[in-house]
């Protein structure tokens, strides 16, 4: 047992699920210096992925990794050099705990781990499919007046092949896609560019709404339709 990351084993299909911010876990030696509240809250975790990608990986019969700390600890989407990795502003709140933190004593203790340990899983596999869930908020504190109406995002980099196959069933079951949103894969996508890019190794990377994970009837709908557009991708890719 890690601290870095919770292994979800549901079986030995050849997908990988990959959730960098499923944990709102803060340890109790760090002091991020902020109001407990807010670790409810997009800045700190990403609302409905853990159950998503944990029953995802038991309906499918895979293994996901879900990040094992808040992303207010450390950015495990964040290349090894990236400014946000230790964030000491998110969504116009401070995280004044963060100005001093030693960046490299929490790159060894969470980052480094979660990594290496996603590297091992995937070099273990034989064409492994990966799939990377995320989720977004409707709408930013610090920019309220920014519209973010997609139900489902759609993020890549160069490699669109899984992207090019979901975008259409993601439509067909009447959600309504963002390709390349609410952000572009092409600016923030380390961890995909780390492990799927780099490797070949094609990915369906997701930002499923905020709102429409928070209970348990929105987490099944996406359950249902991310598993089984999942297994599609696989098939034809993998």
């Amino acid at each position: 047992m890690t601290e870095a990351f919770t292994q979800i084993d549901g079986g030995d299909l050849n997908i990988l699920i990959v959730a960098d911010h499923a944990s709102a876990h803060v340890p109790r030696d760090i002091d991020l210096g902020i109001d407990p509240v807010l670790l409810r809250e997009h800045i700190a975790v990403d609302i409905g992925v853990a159950e998503v990608s944990a029953a995802i990986a038991r309906q499918l019969g895979c293994t996901a990794i879900l990040g094992g700390v808040s992303r207010l600890v450390i950015d495990l989407n964040r290349e090894d050099d990236a400014p946000g990795l230790l964030p000491v502003m998110s969504d116009g709140h401070a995280i004044p705990g963060n100005r001093d933190a030693d960046v490299m004593e929490r790159m060894i203790r969470f980052h480094h781990p979660y990594h290496h340990h996603l590297s091992r899983l995937l070099n273990r596999m034989t064409s492994p499919f990966i799939l990377s869930v995320h989720s977004f908020t409707p709408r930013l504190a610090s920019d309220p007046e920014q519209q973010r109406p997609w139900e489902i995002g759609v993020l890549y980099n160069e490699d669109d092949r899984a992207a090019r196959i979901a975008i259409p069933l993601l439509k067909a079951v009447g959600l309504k896609v963002g390709d390349q949103q609410p952000y572009s894969g092409q600016l923030l996508n380390a961890t995909m560019n780390r492990h799927a890019e780099a490797n070949g190794i094609p990915y369906l990377g997701v930002e499923m709404r905020q709102d429409l994970v928070r209970d348990e009837a929105g987490q099944r709908r996406f359950v249902e339709i991310l598993g089984q557009i999942s297994l599609n991708c696989h098939n034809i890719l993998a």
